[in-house]
């Protein structure tokens, strides 16, 4: 049950959601049902994740994306297994680790997520919520930078009006300012090694501090030199920040 005490110093608990993670598919086999229209985003967003797929739908059906994926994209192809026929049964979910489908036949969708379920293997059926265990949000990405806006099903419509306002909001280099802080974090592990403890506590107030004083837009500037500068002039100098204009 929810808590409802609006006098505890504690978030509320708000059932009914979903446990929004990263989830890493590097190298994770996936079986891909279908080939069209929707079919062609779960295509992007497997090999975005670095997934390896199977993908199993008549050549006749194919949307263009997914042609150009399959046979014309130099690193997709080194990604996908594609088997030009319908689905053939249990034999075709055998080493899977997730299974997707985005096909029109929901009987036959409902059957194949029900294989995936008897052996334990995270399923999603597009269009039909209660067949799903994970759902796909509206995706901003930005470099390293991944934003899923979700509805929980409800309204996939509605996450996608919601997402473009957010990423109207964001600065055009948000995804550098991420891949430089990340540099500089990771010379900061190795002016200051160690895992956990004081220093650890230590290295992580600094960076929120240099992420607090610097703008988006100044963080997706720095460069070699400037990293240099404020690790000797800022962390080796009692773990001050100096400003951008410095």
């Amino acid at each position: 049950m929810a808590n409802s005490d609006d006098s505890m110093p504690f978030p509320p608990v708000t059932p009914g959601g979903s446990l929004i993670i990263a989830w890493q598919l590097r190298d994770k086999r996936v079986l891909l049902v279908g080939g069209g229209h929707v079919a062609s985003g779960r295509l992007t967003h497997l090999l975005d994740a670095d997934a390896v797929v199977t993908l199993i739908a008549p050549k006749s059906g194919l949307h263009t994306l997914v042609v150009h994926r399959v046979f014309e994209d130099a690193y997709a192809k080194t990604r996908i297994t594609y088997l030009d026929r319908t689905f053939g049964g249990e034999e075709d979910l055998e080493g899977m680790d997730m299974v997707l489908t985005a096909i029109d036949d929901v009987a036959l969708s409902r059957s194949i997520c029900h294989m995936a379920r008897t052996r334990k293997i995270p399923v999603n059926v597009a269009d039909v919520p209660p067949e799903c265990d994970f759902y796909f949000g509206s995706m901003i990405r930005r470099g390293p930078l991944q934003v899923m806006v979700s509805t929980g099903g409800k309204g996939p419509k509605l996450a996608n009006i919601i997402r473009r306002k957010m990423e109207d909001a964001l600065p055009d280099n948000v995804g550098e300012a991420i891949e430089r802080v990340g540099e500089l974090r990771a010379e900061l592990r190795k002016r200051a090694p160690g895992v956990g403890g004081r220093l650890g506590q230590k290295r992580m107030d600094w960076m929120t501090k240099v992420c607090e004083t610097w703008s988006l837009d100044e963080l997706g500037q720095l460069d070699e030199a400037a990293m240099e500068f404020l690790l000797d002039h800022g962390w080796d100098q009692k773990a001050r920040v100096p400003s951008f204009d410095e």
